[in-house]
C-alpha cells in the first residue's frame, strides 16, 4: 500500500511538471481577432521562402524591417524565418511562431498558402496573411487573408521606360523585339509580362516579346542562361520575373538593356540597368498592425495601389532614353487618373487569336467590363493569363 502510494504521488508530481512545462513554453496570443490589442502586444512573424540573397524576399524582410522602425516595435516583436520551403516546413514554423507568442504571421511565397491555412485553423487567436494567394476567400476564416498590390501598373510604366529606350534602339537599326524571363506559367507571372509588354507596346506599337520560363522563383544559373537565349534569338532589351541577378548580370555582360524587378541592380549593371518596379510592402504590414490595434478583421484580398504607396518605382538608371522622365511623369499621371486602364481591350491595346477580348472570367465572375480586363478587383491575386497577340512563349512551366 505504501509503494502504491509513493507511486500515485510520484505520477501526480510529474504530471504537474509536465503541464507546468507545457504552460511554459507555450505563449500562444490568447485575444481574438476582433479585441483590442495594445501596440506592445503585438509580435509579428514573418516566413520567407529564401533570404535577401533572392531580391523577391529581400524585397519582404527589408520592408519589414522599415515598418519596424516606423512603428516602433522592438527586437523582440519581429521575428523573420529564412529558407522556408513551400512545404510542411511552412506549417511547423507557422505553428513555432504561433507558441512563441507570433499574433501576426505573414508568409511571402505563392506554395506557402495551404500550410498557412492548416494552421491558421489551429490557432484561432493568430492573424494569419499570405501574399500572392488566392483562397482567403473561401475557407471563411476570420484569421486568414491574402494581400497583393497593383503591381501591373508598375509593370506598365516600367515597360514604358523600356519602350523609351527601345524606341532609340530601333532608330539606330535594331529590331524592336524584346525577351522577359519568367519563373512560372502563373497568372501572376502572365500578368506581369504581359502589362509590361503594354507598356513597351504603347510607345512601339510593332513591338514583339519572346518569353522563357525556369521553372524556379531562384535559379542565378537558369536565369542567366534564359536571358543569354533570349538575346542569342534577337532581344535587344529584356526584363524579368524571377528572383536572383542571373538576367541583369547576362544583360550587362553583353551590353543589353534590362529592367529588373523588386530593387535596382544600378550598382551591378550601371551600364544596361533602366529601371525597377516593386511592391513596398510596409504599408500592408502597418495596416495590420493597426487592425489588431483596432479588433478590426483586415481584408479578405487586400490590393496596395500606387496612392497607398504599395507600388513603386526606382530611381531611373543612366542608360534610358531621352524624355524619359518627363513621359514616366505623364503617364503615371494618366493611371493615378483612371483615364488609362493598363489592360484595355481596345483592339489597338491587344487582342487575342487576332480578335478582341470579350470575355474573361474568374469563377462566375465576369471580369471584361467598361472597356478593360478588371485586375486585381475581386481577388488581390492577379487573374490576367490571357495568351495576346505580340507574345510568344518559348516554354512552359507550371
Amino acid at each position: 500500500m505504501k509503494k502504491t502510494l509513493i507511486t500515485i504521488i510520484a505520477v501526480v508530481v510529474v504530471a504537474s511538471m509536465l503541464v507546468a512545462s507545457l504552460a511554459g513554453c507555450s505563449k500562444v496570443f490568447k485575444k481574438g481577432i476582433t479585441e483590442k490589442v495594445e501596440l506592445s502586444e503585438i509580435k509579428i512573424g514573418l516566413i520567407c521562402l529564401h533570404d535577401k540573397n533572392s531580391t523577391y524576399d529581400k524585397n519582404f524582410i527589408e520592408a519589414m524591417e522599415q515598418a519596424q522602425v516606423d512603428l516602433g516595435l522592438k527586437d523582440d516583436q519581429v521575428v523573420i524565418a529564412t529558407g522556408i520551403p513551400e512545404g510542411d516546413e511552412c506549417y511547423q514554423k507557422a505553428c513555432e511562431l504561433a507558441e512563441a507568442g507570433c499574433n501576426i504571421i505573414m508568409a511571402d511565397s505563392f506554395g506557402h498558402e495551404d500550410y498557412m491555412i492548416k494552421a491558421a485553423k489551429e490557432y484561432p487567436t493568430v492573424l494569419f496573411a499570405h501574399a500572392t494567394g488566392t483562397k482567403a476567400a473561401e475557407t471563411n476564416l476570420d484569421n486568414f487573408v491574402n494581400a497583393f498590390a497593383a503591381i501591373y501598373e508598375g509593370r506598365y510604366l516600367a515597360g514604358v521606360v523600356a519602350g523609351m529606350k527601345l524606341q532609340e534602339l530601333v532608330a539606330a537599326g535594331k529590331p524592336a523585339k524584346v525577351g522577359y524571363v519568367g519563373a512560372y506559367t502563373y497568372a501572376e507571372v502572365i500578368s506581369g509580362y504581359t502589362s509590361w509588354f503594354l507598356g513597351v507596346k504603347s510607345i512601339v506599337p510593332e513591338v514583339t516579346m519572346e518569353v522563357t520560363f525556369t521553372g524556379s522563383w531562384y535559379d542565378e544559373t537558369a536565369e542567366n542562361t534564359a536571358a543569354n537565349t533570349l538575346i542569342d534569338r534577337g532581344a535587344v532589351l529584356i526584363s524579368q520575373h524571377a528572383d536572383s541577378m542571373g538576367a541583369p548580370n547576362a544583360c550587362e555582360a553583353k551590353n543589353v538593356p534590362n529592367v529588373s524587378y523588386n530593387g535596382s541592380t544600378a550598382a551591378a549593371c550601371p551600364n544596361t540597368f533602366l529601371i525597377s518596379s516593386r511592391i513596398n510592402w510596409t504599408p500592408y504590414y502597418t495596416y495590420l498592425v493597426e487592425c489588431r490595434q483596432n479588433g478590426v478583421k483586415p481584408d479578405k484580398d487586400y490590393v496596395g495601389t500606387i496612392a497607398t504607396g504599395s507600388v513603386q518605382l526606382t530611381g531611373l538608371g543612366t542608360a534610358v532614353a531621352a524624355g524619359t522622365s518627363d513621359k514616366l511623369t505623364e503617364v503615371k499621371a494618366q493611371l493615378a487618373a483612371g483615364t488609362l486602364k493598363v489592360f484595355s481591350v481596345d483592339i489597338a491595346n491587344m487582342t487575342v487569336g487576332g480578335q478582341p477580348v470579350t470575355t474573361a472570367k474568374l469563377g462566375s465572375t465576369e471580369l471584361v467590363s467598361d472597356g478593360y480586363y478588371h485586375e486585381s478587383i475581386y481577388r488581390s491575386a492577379p487573374s490576367f493569363d490571357l495568351r495576346i497577340d505580340g507574345i510568344t512563349l518559348l516554354d512552359e512551366k507550371y
